[in-house]
């Protein structure tokens, strides 16, 4: 009788335990979502706050570069008039290419244009993004590691000599 109700008291706090062991599970497994998802709203947020500088640069670039264009073409028309050489207006020609370009960059579609040919590669041209060596693994950054540092941690010295007490 003694041993069944020891038993039977052994039973209940298994019971116990893995109720609190399944709660935990669940609070982690909660946590580690919770993690994730603050990571890739912050990675977003990054990547919007780069995307934000690059058209800020480009409007940026484009006051200067416009008035440069501005003083060149009236320099170079000025001129061609000036001296009755219309081939004096051939550097307008490639300046055009640029300005509109620039232009683009800054206030136009371009951005919205690359999106979608990004998009059109990652569905149809996958294996273009393929990184060489393939993707990078635990073991490759660890091998690297340790043939940059030439260390080699406490972990690895215990799974190569064994462990070092025993008790």
């Amino acid at each position: 009788m003694f041993f069944f109700s020891v038993s039977n008291m052994g039973f209940l706090m298994s019971k116990s335990m893995d109720a609190n062991l399944q709660k935990q599970q669940e609070f982690m497994l909660h946590s580690s979502r919770l993690q994730m998802e603050r990571q890739i709203l912050m990675q977003n947020q990054m990547r919007e706050r780069q995307m934000a500088m690059q058209i800020a640069w480009s409007r940026e670039f484009l006051k200067y570069f416009g008035s440069f264009f501005a003083v060149a073409t009236l320099g170079l028309t000025a001129g061609a008039i000036k001296r009755k050489k219309p081939g004096m207006l051939a550097p307008i020609f490639p300046l055009c290419f640029v300005f509109a370009y620039q232009m683009d960059s800054a206030y136009g579609t371009l951005i919205y244009r690359m999106r979608g040919e990004a998009e059109n590669i990652m569905a149809s041209e996958h294996d273009r993004l393929d990184l060489p060596l393939g993707t990078p693994t635990y073991e490759s950054i660890e091998k690297a590691r340790r043939a940059k540092t030439g260390l080699i941690s406490f972990l690895e010295k215990e799974q190569l000599s064994g462990p070092i007490w025993v008790p």
